[in-house]
């Protein structure tokens, strides 16, 4: 065994985060009387994905994220709505959203079977992430999850690994194994926490030239190779 502990990402690496949340947004559309179209939700996910570059960037905070995009999104379609009412059923649907990667459930639970200790470390919405993980076919697999909003930082900030190392005594730059869909949070917090890292590419976008790759993969298959 290479590596001991193996701290997944969650959205985009283990879950299918675009289905859930554009399901999630058809939800809140029909609760709220907001016509539901493609057009309407590009309008919604580039807000969103504006709103979280921003969020990456240490420029705003979460919770302003996860209204402020409701905020703009009803400004954009001129439709008079309460933004507040809006997100929180968004929400609450996208915790109800549990829809597993391609082999993402085969893969830990041969790890987990191997003696790997599992973890997820996630910048997502606390009670979201929550719900997701107690409703999915992973929450037998994993020893822990580790939430930015409840460490007080959020990846890539190394305060964030810091307070993975507290939690995890035992875990250490040998031992221990990154793997995560995005370079500018999980592999570039990996570089950050002096980590080794393994950034999942299944779409083969081109690798950052500042940035310490360990391992790629296409495929989750491919990790058993690896750990």
């Amino acid at each position: 065994m290479r590596y001991s502990y193996l701290l997944f990402d969650a959205d985009d690496t283990l879950f299918d985060f675009p289905k859930a949340a554009s399901r999630a947004f058809a939800k809140m559309c029909q609760i709220h009387g907001i016509p539901y179209t493609p057009e309407a939700y590009r309008i919604y996910h580039e807000i969103n994905l504006e709103l979280w570059a921003a969020f990456d960037r240490g420029e705003v905070s979460k919770d302003f994220v996860v209204l402020e995009r409701c905020v703009r999104f009803l400004k954009a379609i001129k439709l008079e709505r309460d933004p507040v009412r809006c997100n929180q059923d968004f929400l609450e649907a996208l915790g109800r959203g549990v829809y597993p990667l391609p082999h993402a459930e085969a893969v830990c639970r041969e790890l987990r079977e191997r003696g790997h200790h599992l973890y997820i470390i996630t910048n997502a919405v606390a009670s979201v992430q929550r719900n997701r993980l107690r409703g999915s076919v992973f929450a037998d697999l994993f020893d822990g999850t580790f939430i930015s909003e409840e460490a007080g930082a959020a990846k890539p900030d190394r305060a964030y690994f810091d307070y993975v190392r507290r939690r995890l005594p035992c875990l250490t730059a040998e031992n221990a194994l990154v793997i995560g869909d995005s370079l500018s949070t999980d592999i570039q917090g990996a570089n950050n926490a002096g980590l080794p890292c393994c950034w999942f590419n299944p779409a083969g976008k081109p690798r950052r030239e500042d940035l310490r790759v360990d391992y790629e993969i296409r495929s989750l298959r491919e990790l058993l190779e690896i750990a």
